[in-house]
Formats: C-alpha cells, structure tokens, sequence
C-alpha cells in the first residue's frame, strides 16, 4: 500500500489553475497531491549578453524551496544557489527552451519563476508542468499586447517522476517513497512523445534495461494525461476571459 493509497500507476490528484497572479504576464498554481509549486512568468525586453546581436530570445527558469515548504525549514538561498537548486533550474529552462522557436521571441527573453510553496516530491517535474502552464499564458497575453507576433511554442511538454521502490514500480512518486527508492527517474516528454530529458539514477540497486522500459511506458502514459490537463488549464482560462 502506497503512503496515499494510490495503485502503483496512478497519478496524484493534479489541478492547474491559469492566471492565479495578477501582474505578471502568465502564472499558475500547479498542484500535486500535497505538493504546490507557484509558476510565474515574465516578459523582458533583452537577453542575456552571450544572444545581444543574435536577433534571437531567450527562456530561462528561477526554481526554490520556500522555507517551510518542507518538514523543517529550509533556508533562503540569498548568494549562491545549492547544486540541486541550480540543475533544477537548468532542466526547467531547456525543457522549455527545446519546445519553442526562440527566434519568434526576437531579442528578448521570458523568466519562469518556480516557487514550491509545499513539498511532498515531485517538484521539478510539477515546476516544469505547470511552469509550460505560466509560459503559455505569457506569450497570449504579449501576442494580444502587440510585443511579439508569432508565438514561439512549438508543442506541449510536461513531466512526472518514476521509480523502483521495494521491488514495485510506481508512478508520480511522494516524498517518502522518492527517500528510499532504489531507482529514481525524471522524464519530459513533448506533446508527440518526444524525449525532452531522462534523469534516471540507481539509488540502491542498479536497474536493467528491460526496467527502464517498464518505467518510461509508466511515464509516459502519465505525461498524455498531464498534457491534456495543461490543455484544459489552457481552455479555461480563455474562457473565463471572454
């Protein structure tokens, strides 16, 4: 029996809620089970200085742990990030960055801030889902504003996390299982079921090929259902704007 009584291949509870800021020009509230991550995005007109005379944008992500998103408080990374907190970051910002045309962007750029208000695992794949949720709403909103005229967005992307936790495969794992895996995995998969990113360790033991399979089919089939709900988020929000 799993810690929340969900079969081996069931998803946590998702919700995704467009537009739940005000200022900026795209965010969502994503939620997973216990876990909550706030997604804003905002829109600057420049690029980092590596892109200036390129005429091409770019995407990047922020990513943190609110002090007491976590059992015991976790401190404000006011200089240098920690290592987990930077690759974290990375693997939002080239999610993103693989699924868009960044010359449709011009030179300027967009910022997917990721703030987990409450961790319970899962975080990153849930920054990333809900993240695509604040980008998506971002590049409406400056295409209706006249600051872009295409948008860059070539195909959804979400992710989940998989695992091999006392000898059972299980989807969408929480903080209790992800501590004792002997098998931890990361996947992002676009709309078209092309791989964005595989992050897969063997924690206890190491894995087979035939269990990387058994794990990316139970990945993948989770991502089909998370892209439909980003959709919907999508829908709803257009709809509550007429």
């Amino acid at each position: 029996m799993r810690p929340d009584g969900r079969k081996p291949d069931e998803l946590r509870p998702v919700n995704l809620e467009s537009g739940y800021l005000d200022l900026a020009e795209g965010s969502c509230l994503a939620s997973a089970g216990k876990t909550r991550v706030l997604c804003a995005a905002s829109f600057e007109k420049r690029v980092p200085s590596f892109l200036s005379g390129t005429g091409q944008g770019w995407i990047t992500a922020e990513y943190a742990l609110l002090p007491r998103s976590t059992h015991h408080r976790t401190p404000r990374e006011w200089e240098k990030p920690r290592g987990r907190t930077q690759e974290i970051r990375r693997f939002i910002g080239r999610a993103l960055r693989a699924v868009c045309d960044l010359s449709a962007l011009g030179e300027r750029q967009i910022i997917i801030d990721c703030d987990v208000i409450q961790a319970d695992g899962g975080t990153r794949t849930l920054a990333l889902t809900g993240g695509f949720c604040a980008l998506e709403q971002a590049i409406k909103i400056l295409r209706e504003r006249g600051e872009i005229e295409r948008s860059p967005i070539i195909e959804h992307v979400a992710a989940t996390s998989v695992g091999k936790v006392n000898g059972k495969f299980l989807l969408d794992l929480v903080y209790e299982e992800d501590s004792r895996a002997d098998v931890d995995m990361n996947l992002a998969l676009t709309e078209t079921g092309r791989i964005v990113e595989i992050q897969a360790t063997a924690e206890g033991t190491p894995i087979a090929f035939d269990e990387l399979h058994r794990l990316y089919d139970l990945a993948s089939n989770a991502i089909g259902h998370l892209i439909k709900l980003q959709h919907a988020c999508a829908a709803k929000q257009r709809r509550g704007n007429e």
